[in-house]
């Protein structure tokens, strides 16, 4: 074989090589990406996003769409051309996996906390959106949280209503841990609960055999006790898919335009993100420049921020997305007043 064709065989080989190699290295990082936009005015599969029953409410127009986004599972890491192709796209960030999944977190247990920080994010949308306006706001204890490999998997849930234990009415969550620690290890103990979005109606009993604690040597049934909040008549949020505690600040939002007269968009296409806790104070979240890149891509004309991500959010706008900062409920309830009105120049800017 002529020499100059060993040359470039022995290199091509090599080439070969080296991509199989890269595809097969694995990365430490993972892929996040924009996600899917939902307006909670609107409707998703046929339902409306936000329903209202037991109270009246007012025709709404416009948009007020949460943002996600979309991410490479926990049980997944990338190979180097991934890592490499991600690094070099416009609309993607590639991110330490631990940043996204600390402590080795797999994909059940990612799940599982998603699950549980929206349906508290929720709760406190709720909470906020009433108060605001006026509306009187109570609490009742709950499952707060299903211990990995503990023996309430499966049988309790993250929002289950704790009615009673072992037939004693339970009416806060510090009464539950002394009701299951009178049993002895090994022991069941009988849960009457109302599961997330039920009615009293539908109630069930469930039994939990408990387990030794290993910390105390009393009865464990694997959960965290926490309350949420009654309110004075229904309100479901119907986005089964969306985990996660960032929707928060657009859900009261939506909350509070279904419940007065006042159209809070005048027909305006508002996004925005922010986790809300019960008083109405909003909160920072993860992968802003992704969620704007959603919000733009959906068709959105402003962006309700977070002060905390104004910096990171002012430095990578898209184009046409106008940012608006929010510290609180009232801040993008005075905000939408401005833009319904068009005085829009007085908006609160985010810069870097």
């Amino acid at each position: 074989m002529p020499r100059r064709s060993a040359t470039m065989l022995a290199s091509s080989l090599l080439l070969i090589a080296l991509l199989c190699a890269a595809l097969l290295i694995k990365a430490p990082y993972s892929e996040m990406s924009p996600g899917p936009t939902y307006n909670t005015l609107g409707s998703q599969n046929g339902k409306p996003v936000i329903v209202i029953n037991g109270q009246k409410t007012y025709p709404t127009s416009g948009n007020l769409n949460m943002t996600t986004v979309e991410v490479t599972s926990a049980d997944y890491e990338l190979n180097l051309v991934e890592a490499i192709s991600g690094w070099l796209k416009s609309d993607a960030d590639v991110i330490p996996h631990n940043n996204l999944y600390p402590d080795n977190q797999t994909e059940s247990q990612a799940q599982q906390q998603n699950a549980e920080e929206f349906s508290a994010s929720q709760d406190s949308a709720k909470a906020a959106a009433l108060t605001q306006l006026g509306y009187k706001v109570g609490n009742e204890p709950i499952v707060a949280a299903v211990v990995e490999g503990g023996p309430s998997v499966g049988k309790l849930h993250a929002g289950d209503v704790i009615l009673a234990v072992d037939g004693t009415k339970v009416t806060d969550e510090n009464q539950i841990a002394p009701l299951v620690t009178r049993h002895a290890p090994g022991q069941d103990v009988v849960f009457t609960i109302v599961p997330p979005g039920k009615t009293d109606a539908d109630r069930q009993q469930i039994t939990i055999t408990t387990v030794k604690n290993p910390a105390t040597g009393k009865a464990l049934v694997g959960i965290t006790p926490g309350s949420e909040h009654t309110f004075p008549f229904s309100i479901d949020i119907n986005l089964g898919d969306v985990g996660g505690p960032s929707a928060g600040l657009m859900f009261s939002l939506g909350i509070v335009d279904k419940l007065q007269s006042t159209d809070l968009t005048g027909g305006r296409f508002v996004a925005g993100t922010g986790t809300i806790d019960d008083t109405g104070r909003v909160g920072p979240i993860g992968g802003i420049t992704m969620k704007l890149i959603a919000a733009r891509d959906a068709g959105a004309q402003y962006f309700f921020t977070p002060a905390d991500n104004c910096a990171q959010a002012a430095a990578a706008t898209p184009s046409g997305l106008r940012l608006v900062k929010v510290n609180s409920l009232s801040d993008a309830l005075a905000a939408l007043g401005d833009i319904r009105s068009g005085a829009t120049a007085a908006l609160p800017a985010c810069t870097r």
